[in-house]
């Protein structure tokens, strides 16, 4: 594993991490470990714009779709 050095960090950015790191449980070097880990598996724009393009082709070209406000008013009339 790598040991990473990271400096010039603003007091305040310092601070709500420790504030985040209590929250959740763990020291500032756990939950740096985990920011570090989130931001490095976040999908890039492509990668989101891909799945969205997959997903939208599972969908026939054919089939009119009802706008899910439609359906969102439907399901609260119903209450």
């Amino acid at each position: 594993m790598a040991n990473l050095t990271i400096r010039n960090v603003e007091d305040e950015i310092v601070d709500r991490l420790k504030d985040k790191a209590v929250r959740n449980g763990r020291s500032l070097e756990a939950e740096l470990r985990d920011v570090l880990k989130q931001a490095a598996n976040r999908k890039t724009r492509e990668e989101l714009l891909a799945e969205i393009d997959r997903i939208a082709a599972m969908t026939p070209k054919d089939v009119k779709q009802t706008d899910s406000a439609e359906l969102i008013r439907e399901d609260r009339d119903r209450r």
